[in-house]
């Protein structure tokens, strides 16, 4: 099974912006990252007008979109039909490809490893950690957090990228990435 590790916080806390610099790290090491993002509105990846578009507003459930360079699989959740509900994070992982990590930003509710972002900008300053016994650091840009004071969580600075990918490498006991895996990233 595919470690996972989870990325989570309050809005504007810096998850995504944690979660591509730390999928860029893990990338730059060798390894084979996948990611999840959760949303809590709407969202849309296809352009009005493009033909898998098309196939999806003439009521197609899923719609590929295959290219030489990459694919993609659209599954439209049809609020007429019972069956079709927001999938689970273990039903979306059960149909990722291989990878050595899959790094999870938002799910603040479900049952993974995470790091708690936490930025003093954030609109809500409230910590998940006391609530939350998945949470196992916290990645803050408020230096006083980092003396201590909110338990015995390992803490660190948001821009410590290098150190946070070290913890969750340690963390799953990540295998070193093979040297021409590294070797074609950098």
């Amino acid at each position: 099974m595919t470690p996972i590790f989870g990325v989570t916080g309050w809005k504007n806390s810096g998850k995504t912006t944690l979660t591509t610099r730390l999928i860029a790290e893990f990338a730059r090491r060798g390894y084979r990252v996948s990611s999840i993002k959760h949303a809590h509105h709407a969202f849309d990846i296809d352009v009005p007008g493009t033909d898998s578009f098309r196939h999806r507003e003439a009521g197609a459930t899923e719609v590929a979109i295959v290219s030489a360079s990459r694919w993609a699989l659209m599954h439209e959740l049809r609020p007429n039909d019972a069956a079709d509900r927001e999938p689970s994070l273990d039903e979306i992982v059960a149909r990722l490809g291989p990878a050595d990590l899959i790094l999870v930003e938002g799910y603040k509710r479900e049952r993974h490893p995470k790091i708690e972002c936490r930025r003093q900008q954030s609109h809500d300053k409230g910590p998940l950690a006391p609530t939350d016994p998945m949470i196992v650091a916290i990645a803050t840009d408020n230096t006083a957090e980092h003396a201590g004071g909110t338990g015995d969580l390992p803490r660190f600075d948001l821009d410590a990228v290098a150190e946070i990918a070290d913890f969750i490498a340690a963390y799953h006991a990540l295998p070193k990435p093979r040297a021409d895996a590294a070797a074609q990233t950098a």
